[in-house]
C-alpha cells in the first residue's frame, strides 16, 4: 500500500488499523468539551507525527492516521478529511481551511478490477507556510511547494511549485507571490 502497489482495502490488517482510527477520531471529535492538552494527546496517538502548537478543529477524519505527519504551528479548520493510504506530509506554519480533502488513494480504471475493490495510493506533500483555502481538494501524488496559496474550491491535480497563487478546477497558477 505505502509503496504505491495495488492492494485490497478489506485486508484484515488494514481493517484492524481502521478500528483503531475510528476509536481515536471518535474521541477527538466527541461532543464533550476537551482541553487542548487532551486533544493534543489524542492527536499524538492517532497521527504519525505532530509538531508543536498544531491545532485541528473537529471534526477531523482520516483513513489510518499513522501515515500523517504535521509540522509545527499548523492550523487545520473544521471538516478536514485526510485519506492517508500513502504518506501525507504537511509542513510547518500551514493554514488549511474548512472542508479540505487531502487524498492519497486512487482506484483502478479497469471496471472489473475496480469492482473487485483494488486501489493504490500516492503520497501527498504540502510544503511549509502553504495556505489551502476552504474546500480545496488535493489529489493523489501531488506536492505543493512552500509559500504557495491555493484558492478556495480549487482541485489540485498536479504539483505546484513554491511561491505561487493557484485557483480553479483543475488548479492553475495565476501568478507568483
Amino acid at each position: 500500500m505505502l509503496a504505491g502497489d495495488w492492494y485490497l482495502p478489506d485486508d484484515e490488517e488494514l481493517l484492524a488499523q481502521t478500528v483503531r482510527r475510528v476509536a481515536l477520531c471518535a474521541a477527538y471529535n466527541g461532543a464533550e468539551a476537551r482541553s487542548p492538552a487532551e486533544r493534543a494527546e489524542i492527536l499524538s496517538e492517532l497521527l504519525g507525527s505532530v509538531g508543536d502548537a498544531v491545532r485541528i478543529r473537529p471534526p477531523f477524519n482520516c483513513d489510518f492516521g499513522t501515515y500523517i505527519t504535521i509540522g509545527a504551528r499548523t492550523f487545520i479548520n473544521f471538516n478536514a478529511v485526510f485519506l492517508d493510504a500513502a504518506p501525507i506530509t504537511i509542513g510547518s506554519d500551514v493554514q488549511i481551511g474548512p472542508n479540505v480533502q487531502l487524498l492519497s488513494p486512487t482506484h483502478e480504471l479497469d471496471a472489473e478490477r475496480r469492482r473487485a475493490g483494488w486501489e493504490k495510493a500516492q503520497p501527498v506533500t504540502i510544503g511549509d507556510n502553504v495556505w489551502l483555502g476552504g474546500g480545496v481538494i488535493v489529489c493523489p501524488g501531488v506536492t505543493i511547494g512552500e509559500n504557495t496559496v491555493v484558492g478556495a474550491g480549487a482541485v489540485v491535480t498536479k504539483d505546484l511549485p513554491a511561491g505561487v497563487l493557484a485557483v480553479g478546477n483543475p488548479a492553475r497558477i495565476v501568478r507568483s507571490l
